[in-house]
């Protein structure tokens, strides 16, 4: 490896530092997804039961507390449980909207590496014949077949790093795009379970909210007085 570098010069380094950054960006990736994994199927089941039961509260709590991008589109939804069911679809779909970025953060920045590294990896090629026929001018022509190969070898060293840092990172950006279109999928399903697991329960009149639970607790109060 050392070897490699001193033969390839100065455009070993920048390729090197492609690498660098590309690692740390694949890395808070892979710690990005890894995080937000949740269930989804499960935390509908949860809410359904929940809001099934009249727990109105008890679902917005368990949405609120629940790690994920899927748990944050239900817990919008459920906050406006009064809203029709066109108002409803359009707040989760703005809610999953708001999530994307956040899904798609570096990924920008690991698909540039990836085209970039084969670039650097060409330039520094180009960069080494230009030093190989200028020492070869300046020999008034002459140059054995030792100083040739040896040049070509040192030119072709970073077209080489080029590629090996390039492939495996897009490799890794389709990874990392792949998850994204996954994520979103189940955003949007989580959002539509959710509008309908609202209106289902609002339409059978099994919602109840703070201030009418509290107004019925008054009322029964009252009745219990008189």
């Amino acid at each position: 490896m050392l070897q490699l570098v001193e033969q390839g010069g100065s455009f070993v380094y920048v390729l090197g530092l492609l690498a660098l950054v590309s690692m740390l960006l694949i890395f808070e990736r892979f710690f990005f997804f890894q995080k937000i994994q949740t269930n989804a199927a499960d935390l509908l089941l949860g809410l359904a039961n929940h809001v099934r039961k009249g727990a109105f509260a008890e679902a917005i709590h368990e949405a609120a507390r629940a790690p994920g991008p899927a748990a944050r589109v239900a817990h919008a939804v459920l906050l406006r449980k009064n809203l029709e069911r066109s108002d409803l679809r359009d707040v989760a779909q703005e809610a999953g909207q708001l999530e994307v970025p956040a899904l798609e953060r570096n990924l920008r920045g690991i698909y540039g590496i990836a085209l970039i590294a084969p670039l650097v990896g060409m330039l520094g090629t180009v960069s080494g014949l230009v030093n190989t026929f200028i020492a070869i001018s300046e020999d008034k022509g002459f140059a054995s077949s030792t100083e040739m190969s040896a040049g070509v070898y040192q030119s072709l060293v970073t077209t080489a790093l080029g590629l090996a840092v390039a492939i495996p990172v897009y490799l890794f950006y389709l990874f990392f795009y792949g998850r994204v279109k996954r994520v979103a999928h189940r955003l949007e399903r989580v959002g539509i379970e959710s509008v309908n697991i609202v209106c289902d329960a609002r339409d059978q009149g099994e919602i109840v909210s703070f201030s009418e639970k509290k107004e019925e607790i008054s009322q029964k109060a009252q009745k219990i007085k008189k």
